[in-house]
């Protein structure tokens, strides 16, 4: 049995054994392709979306070293991705891993979503994080009619439009950047009494003209017909009830790990992230995490760029042990 690669490329074989399964192709996973197939490990790579992982839906990154101006998303992202492909990694989109498992043998096995089985020498859990949702009335019945976690996708959509940003930290303020280039106005709902957000976005963006900010408030219903309409909040002081007209709103409250598949197989901590040691190596034997999915870690860039890199070089030692 094959699967294609959608990228064009050579075919996936769930009849070999690979050396390196990486589960996730953003920026941790797919460093660690760049780094293992360059050390000239058979690797291949499944994502369960199209490559890039959150950091490819962020407008503009301006902290990852080496680009003054800042540089989309996107097109890093596409940049990483390449250079794994240059190097021989495999990479599966739309291939989502709902199961990982070790046979006694000591061979992963990696079951997927459209029926696959991959097997591989060691895997490395890159899968990242999940915007957090805020259960509260009509977030699901809006869902993508009008409600949104991804400014960068559906922030065009709303051009002239009021909208509403839930969360006053750095990816509120981050994704807000875009929303100030079509939106009529922005407003900002944020629990805390101030903004955690870095000074930089703080300056550019709870100050312009365009942005109205409410602190110690808390959404508390999503209202709309056919498609959003109001907000309504509660002043956590006062306890006062406002509602708030917009067309779309954007939910930035946090993330939640990508481990439903491996629970009970690799140690996690009490919010569910994969718990390592300073080497990426999980409890169990051959298997490493890396990025925003690991225990502990910050969600930038540049930190799954360096627990990519730790993961893919404690894959090569690990390797290099067993072949001995």
């Amino acid at each position: 049995m094959f699967q294609l690669n959608i990228d064009g490329g050579a075919q996936a074989d769930t009849n070999k054994i690979y050396d390196l399964v990486v589960v996730g192709a953003g920026a941790a996973g797919l460093t660690s392709a760049i780094y293992a197939s360059r050390d000239g490990w058979d690797t291949l790579v499944l994502e369960k979306e199209a490559s890039g992982g959150l950091a490819a839906t962020t407008h503009l990154i301006e902290n990852y070293p080496g680009f003054p101006e800042g540089i989309d998303g996107s097109e890093l992202m596409e940049k990483f991705a390449e250079q794994a492909k240059r190097f021989g990694a495999q990479i599966v989109e739309f291939e989502e891993v709902t199961s990982l498992k070790k046979n006694d043998d000591g061979i992963f096995e990696i079951a997927t979503s459209g029926g696959a089985v991959y097997k591989g020498r060691t895997v490395i859990l890159a899968t990242g994080s999940r915007p957090k949702k805020l259960g509260i009335p009509g977030e699901e019945e809006f869902a993508n009619k009008g409600v949104s976690y991804c400014a960068t996708c559906d922030g065009p959509l709303f051009k002239d439009q009021d909208v509403v940003v839930i969360g006053c930290g750095n990816s509120g303020l981050q994704e807000a950047q875009i929303l100030l280039e079509y939106a009529k106005s922005v407003t900002f709902v944020e629990f805390l009494p101030y903004s955690i957000a870095e000074k930089v976005l703080q300056d550019r963006v709870v100050n312009h003209p365009k942005v109205k900010c409410y602190f110690s408030h808390m959404a508390v219903e999503i209202k709309g017909d056919d498609f959003v309409h109001t907000v309504v909040v509660k002043d956590r002081e006062s306890g006062e009830i406002k509602e708030i007209p917009a067309k779309g709103v954007f939910i930035y409250v946090g993330y939640q790990p990508y481990t439903d598949f491996v629970k009970g197989f690799v140690e996690l901590d009490e919010r569910g992230y994969i718990i390592t040691d300073n080497h990426m190596r999980t409890n169990v034997d051959g298997v490493f995490a890396a990025g925003d999915v690991r225990s502990g870690n910050l969600a930038q860039v540049a930190v799954a760029v360096g627990d990519g890199a730790k993961a893919a070089i404690g894959v090569r030692e690990y390797l290099q042990a067993q072949n001995k």
